[in-house]
């Protein structure tokens, strides 16, 4: 008789977290976790020992199914996307209280991670009001993971010091009421999460504080997912790049889009040839 994939795999991932010597996932408690942006690999070790481990699970839209396939609990879906009906930040953050008082073991599972733009402090903030014990558990931000699949490296010191994320998404729905000007100035890469539905207004704000319309941009969508599609463009053109481009996506700009022509390693895989000098500044980093 085969052997249950189920059973192989909940015995595999307690070895791993004997090994590693992981805290135990006590009753009780609620541990919010993030899954990384797509790709199931990217997932903490930590995080897979808490999908193994607890006794239900919800989930939001982004998580890999995948990785659910490793639960041995119940898994609910409670994510949250535009123009889809979703569930109630309230009646999650009750939920989650609500079944850690029965005595469950009970992981919230975000995309990317749960305190970058996840609404993970919200719901950490209301098992803290309720008294309940919890656990964060962080995940690999598309931000920076996302960009890292597109060939983007989200800081490179030929090209930035400093970057910038932002969500193009406010608590109400619209532009976030953010110092453009500032946020222009602030640094030489900006990246923006949810913007998909105000990007025009974005790019005119940051090209009416000084951005340069011919900046190099990006819009990396699906991140780390197999139908990953990187849109190379500029400021001034983001806006119809966006309108040809899905959701969920990621937006980059600044002079590290560049580096994508010698740092694209998935096109690589594919017999893209790696230019070895993006910058066409005939010097390199790695001499000291």
């Amino acid at each position: 008789m085969a052997a249950d994939p189920t059973l192989l795999n909940s015995q595999a991932l307690g070895r791993l977290a004997e090994a590693l010597e992981l805290p135990a996932f006590e009753r009780g408690w609620v541990w919010l976790a993030g899954a990384g942006p797509g790709d199931p690999g990217l997932i903490t070790a930590l995080g897979l020992h808490a999908i193994a481990s607890a006794d239900v699970i919800l989930y939001d839209a982004l998580v890999n199914e995948k990785l659910l396939g490793l639960a041995r609990g119940e898994c609910i879906y409670a994510g949250k996307r535009k123009g889809q009906a979703s569930a109630k930040q309230s009646d999650i953050s009750r939920g989650l209280v609500s079944m850690a008082r029965k005595g469950a073991r009970v992981l919230r599972l975000k995309g990317g991670d749960p305190f970058v733009f996840g609404r993970g402090g919200e719901e950490a903030l209301a098992l803290a009001r309720a008294r309940i014990p919890f656990r964060i558990v962080p995940g690999v931000t598309a931000g920076i993971g996302g960009l890292a699949y597109a060939g983007i490296p989200v800081t490179h010191r030929d090209t930035n010091h400093a970057v910038t994320f932002i969500t193009g998404h406010g608590a109400g729905g619209g532009l976030p009421a953010l110092d453009w000007a500032a946020v222009a100035k602030g640094s030489p890469t900006l990246v923006l999460y949810m913007a998909l539905a105000h990007i025009e207004e974005i790019a005119a704000k940051l090209i009416e504080a000084g951005r340069a319309a011919d900046e190099p941009a990006a819009i990396v969508s699906d991140a780390t997912f197999a139908k990953q599609h990187v849109r190379v463009t500029t400021l001034g053109e983001l806006p119809r790049a966006a309108r040809e481009s899905g959701a969920p996506a990621i937006f980059v700009i600044g002079e590290n889009v560049r580096l994508r022509e010698g740092l694209d390693w998935i096109g690589a895989m594919s017999g893209r040839l790696l230019d070895p000098d993006p910058l066409k500044r005939e010097r390199f980093s790695d001499a000291s």
